[in-house]
């Protein structure tokens, strides 16, 4: 059984389409263990509770810097004896030692198509406005592995959105989720948990 966290910086939409998917076996052997959050306030620790999850709080504005900050989450994730983690509208660049104790366990959703609109700077509603800003008719979301630069490590799956003329970044914003998001990230933690994928020479292949 795969034991997974959740990092979440605010309404836990994403967690709580991970909740559905495994309340209706759509993941499989995998658990959702804890969810962290770097505010305490997040309505992402609500779904936690009400779930029956263990909700957690570790903001790195408590810590000296990005190393001790990286340190508390491997000593909270060790502590659960947790396999993968999962970023799901987790806005906090991993610190580098986090991602080196967990080398390609770690997984990001992304609401482009990488690589568009990605990297520094491009993060929530930032992304949406970037692609009406552009003018591009396909964008869509994203899910990876996380290695130490921003939206950067092996492509595990990816799904294209339609662009549509009225949209604002708000409305492009919900049908991304809706169309997308909510889609990729439960399927890939099933993958995962049933080891569907491997990384090889930096790619994702299924086997």
């Amino acid at each position: 059984m795969l034991r997974v966290a959740v990092l979440v910086s605010g309404g836990g939409t994403n967690l709580q389409a991970i909740l559905d998917a495994v309340a209706a076996r759509k993941i499989t052997n995998a658990q959702i263990a804890v969810v962290i959050s770097n505010k305490e306030n997040a309505f992402a620790l609500e779904r936690a509770k009400k779930a029956g999850v263990e909700g957690l709080c570790i903001s790195p504005k408590n810590y000296a810097g990005k190393e001790a900050f990286g340190e508390a989450m491997i000593a909270a994730l060790r502590e659960r004896d947790i396999d993968l983690v999962v970023l799901a509208g987790y806005l906090v660049i991993v610190p580098e030692n986090l991602v080196k104790a967990y080398p390609n366990k770690i997984v990001n959703i992304h609401p482009a198509l990488i690589p568009s609109f990605c990297g520094m700077g491009y993060y929530g509603l930032k992304v949406h406005e970037a692609v009406l800003a552009r003018g591009v008719k396909v964008t869509g979301a994203t899910v990876h592995f996380v290695d130490e630069q921003a939206d950067h490590g092996p492509i595990i799956s990816q799904k294209a959105v339609e662009v549509r003329d009225s949209d604002t970044p708000e409305v492009l914003q919900r049908r991304v989720m809706e169309e997308a998001e909510w889609k990729l990230l439960p399927q890939a933690i099933d993958d995962i948990a049933n080891e569907r994928i491997r990384v090889v020479d930096g790619i994702v292949r299924r086997v």
